[in-house]
């Protein structure tokens, strides 16, 4: 019989992104305690551009955006999001999202598998993925478990189950 494996990814649906986005911006510009204070959220290249004319009002729209993202299902590890900036007369913070698993966290992620998880499964790194692979789907849904209790610093899905 042939091995079972899945690929650990970090993916983050562009879509589903762009959908809190919108959301926030949306709130943004209902709320009452935004009236008059110039705050806004929008794409900028491949960045989110957050702005008010004040620290704790460029922070709350940044708080507003992490809610609208963890509603819609993206972990927030997948946003990296700076520290707020002065320029002029107003407040900047800009964010990206995160994809794919560097080389360092997808070695950090095998030496996991290797040193705690079941014998007999092995994990490789294919670009900035990692495919586990063992003859037991039992040992797969371990790895799965285990590496869902661990508190690593950057979102991981699992994907192609086979």
């Amino acid at each position: 019989m042939a091995d079972s494996s899945f690929d650990i990814v970090s993916k983050v649906e562009r879509q589903e992104v762009d959908n809190a986005l919108n959301q926030a911006a949306k709130e943004i510009s209902q709320r009452y305690d935004f009236k008059g204070v110039d705050a806004s959220i929008a794409w900028s290249g491949e960045k989110i551009e957050m702005r008010a004319n004040a620290e704790e009002r460029v922070k709350a729209v940044l708080d507003i955006f992490q809610s609208k993202l963890v509603k819609r299902g993206i972990s927030l590890k997948a946003l990296d999001a700076g520290e707020p900036q002065a320029s002029g007369k107003e407040y900047k913070i800009s964010a990206s999202i995160e994809e794919g698993i560097s080389q360092e966290n997808a070695k950090k992620v095998a030496k996991i598998i290797r040193d705690e998880g079941p014998k007999g499964v092995k994990a490789q790194v294919q670009g900035d993925e990692l495919r586990v692979s063992s003859k037991s789907r039992d040992d797969l849904q371990a790895v799965q478990q285990l590496l869902k209790g661990k508190d690593l610093d950057f979102a991981i899905q699992f994907v192609n189950y086979r």
